[in-house]
């Protein structure tokens, strides 16, 4: 009875905890609602573990995908293709920098922080195109 009564607790514990799981809606546009031109709406997501996030390709032509090197060690890379709407839940803390593959030289990138996340130290080192460093630097400076 006793080894019921615990799973019985722990069952609702774990329930419960997913009940306050948040899905945050990102959509993928040509143009966003400030007239900026190929971007994620949010570009900035202040999630927290276990939240998901869904890309919606609200306009043809997009995908949301990893960009090699950041994401936090332990996660698990993800890319969806192009007008695909995919969902990542979020299990691992950290700071992921998302791209859309065929825009990322114009600056389609979004910053997604989980937790009480900090900005790794090179984060934003390597191979990033002018713009979509520009607009990383930006999701950033109000983190």
């Amino acid at each position: 009875m006793l080894h019921k009564i615990a799973t019985g607790i722990t069952l609702a514990a774990l329930m419960g905890s997913a009940a306050f799981a948040e899905t945050f809606e990102v959509q993928m546009l040509n143009q966003g609602s400030d007239g900026e031109r190929m971007v994620f709406e949010p570009a900035f997501v202040q999630a927290a573990v276990g939240d998901t996030i869904r890309f919606v390709a609200t306009d043809r032509g997009h995908n949301a995908e990893i960009n090699e090197g950041m994401l936090p060690d332990g996660a698990e890379a993800f890319k969806g293709g192009v007008n695909e709407e995919i969902e990542v839940t979020l299990d691992i803390e950290g700071v992921y920098g998302v791209i859309c593959k065929p825009h990322f030289a114009m600056g389609m990138v979004m910053t997604i922080a989980v937790g009480d996340a900090e900005i790794p130290e090179g984060y934003l080192e390597g191979r990033i195109p002018r713009k979509a460093k520009e607009r990383f630097e930006a999701q950033l400076a109000n983190f």
